[in-house]
């Protein structure tokens, strides 16, 4: 338990119906009871558990407002200590105001994250579930606020938990074994160890493999639009965003820099860069969004590049062509409504890449565009019945850590090793997966984990 107070506004800095001042520490509820009164001005006691109390929140003898005080007493509450919740009114003078009245009761403000960051010191969740807090807060799309749910339920670390009682009672085990070789043979065991450990692998690939979608989910994708003056790329825009977004004219080359949104597609997360028609020109300004075109493209998840099919090809073509040819793309031959001069076959011959037909103008062929990204970032039909989705980079490490620990029991069980060699990877393996749920961490590590929270969470 932490020796401090910690207060902080669990809602955003802004103008809202209702905001909330979260204390958390062993003296907060004894610090806001005098804060907290009657209409009359006679004290209100809030020290019962899971209780809402009404009341007037005071700074000295100056009422600031009128508001509803939730208490909730350690260990059952969010961080595990005493905890005090003051819904007041969502003015942001009125919020700052009775947060400084907080201060004034000789309570720290919290540092960003540090209510999860109490919670998981307290035991009351693991560093798996923790971040998943994060990732909540920040998912922008309905599967990653979906993979997030699951993994703050404990889908994973219900997962790592049995993999490593599995290694635990394996090397105890050996342990045992190695103390009493007269009770406790080893004879048949290496073949028992092989089947436990390849049975743990297989399920460790399973989680590997979904993490490349996991990130696709949580961090979305770079998806830059690149094309000659007039193809359409401004019209492609407004049509995914669902607005005017970007100011589309007959006038090629209005374009002139990126503009960038970001956009849920079918649960695919894209954050959508806009770029200046590629060609060749002596205007300096046009010049520079080329240049920052191009740049963008270097960067890019996906980029979409869309041809005007009512023109012919040229060297502008042939330059975006080299700068998508080894890499994830798609092609759109735009105006659709128009007389084409090039064929889906053969731009898919010169491409090397997907070909769609669309017309931006008509909105006709984005429903085939969305469908087609789906299944270029995600490799499996994502369903959440039963499925774990690795979301976060630092399990998916210590995942393919603890995969290779095992690789190296089996290849020193193929080798006919001492069974004390056993024991030193599978241990390592123990060890890498209980860094997924905070065991061993350094200190270091779980401040950087939950600075990336925001303040009252």
């Amino acid at each position: 338990m932490a020796e401090d107070t910690i207060c902080a506004l669990a809602t955003a800095a802004v103008e809202s119906g209702i905001g909330i001042i979260r204390i958390s520490g062993p003296e907060a509820v004894e610090r806001i009871s005098p804060m907290i009164r009657s209409k009359s001005g006679k004290p209100v006691d809030i020290h019962e558990s899971h209780r809402i109390r009404y009341g007037f929140v005071y700074d000295n003898d100056q009422i600031l407002d009128e508001v509803l005080v939730a208490t909730m007493l350690g260990p059952k509450s969010y961080t595990g200590e005493d905890t005090v919740e003051i819904d007041c009114h969502g003015g942001v003078l009125m919020m700052r105001r009775i947060l400084e009245a907080v201060e004034r009761q000789g309570i720290r403000l919290a540092e960003p994250g540090e209510f999860t960051k109490r919670a998981f010191l307290n035991g009351r969740i693991d560093l798996s579930e923790a971040e998943a807090v994060g990732d909540l807060i920040t998912s922008q799309n309905d599967l990653a606020l979906k993979a997030s749910i699951r993994q703050l339920r404990g889908s994973v670390s219900q997962k790592i938990k049995e993999y490593r009682a599995v290694i635990l009672e394996d090397d105890a085990f050996i342990e045992a074994a190695l103390d009493d070789p007269e009770h406790i043979p080893l004879d048949a065991f290496p073949e028992k160890l092989e089947q436990h450990v390849l049975k743990i692998q297989d399920g460790l690939h399973q989680l590997i493999r979904t993490a490349d979608d996991g990130k696709i989910m949580r961090e979305g994708v770079k998806t830059v639009i690149l094309g000659k003056p007039n193809a359409g790329k401004s019209s492609l825009l407004n049509v995914l965003v669902g607005s005017d977004r970007a100011i589309v004219t007959d006038i090629a080359g209005t374009t002139r820099d990126t503009l960038e949104e970001h956009i849920n597609l079918s649960g695919v997360s894209l954050c959508i860069v806009d770029t200046a028609g590629i060609r060749n020109t002596d205007d300096t300004v046009e010049k520079i969004g080329v240049e920052r075109a191009l740049n963008e493209a270097k960067d890019a998840d996906l980029i979409i590049y869309v041809v005007d099919s009512s023109v012919p090809l040229d060297s502008s073509d042939e330059q975006i062509i080299n700068e998508i040819r080894d890499r994830k793309a798609i092609v759109l031959m735009n105006k659709s409504d128009l007389e084409a001069v090039l064929s889906l076959e053969e731009l898919k011959e010169i491409t090397g890449h997907t070909v769609l037909s669309i017309s931006a103008k008509d909105q006709t062929g984005i429903d085939v565009l969305e469908k087609t990204i789906r299944e270029m970032f995600y490799h499996n039909e994502v369903n959440f019945n039963d499925q774990i989705i690795i979301t976060n980079a630092r399990h998916k490490a210590c995942l393919e850590h603890a995969n290779d620990a095992l690789s190296e029991v089996l290849n020193s069980i193929h080798m006919c090793m001492p069974e004390d060699f056993y024991t030193i990877d599978l241990m390592r393996a123990y060890t890498e997966l209980g860094y997924i749920l905070g065991e061993e961490v350094s200190e270091d590590l779980v401040n950087e984990i939950f600075s990336k929270f925001c303040m009252g969470k």
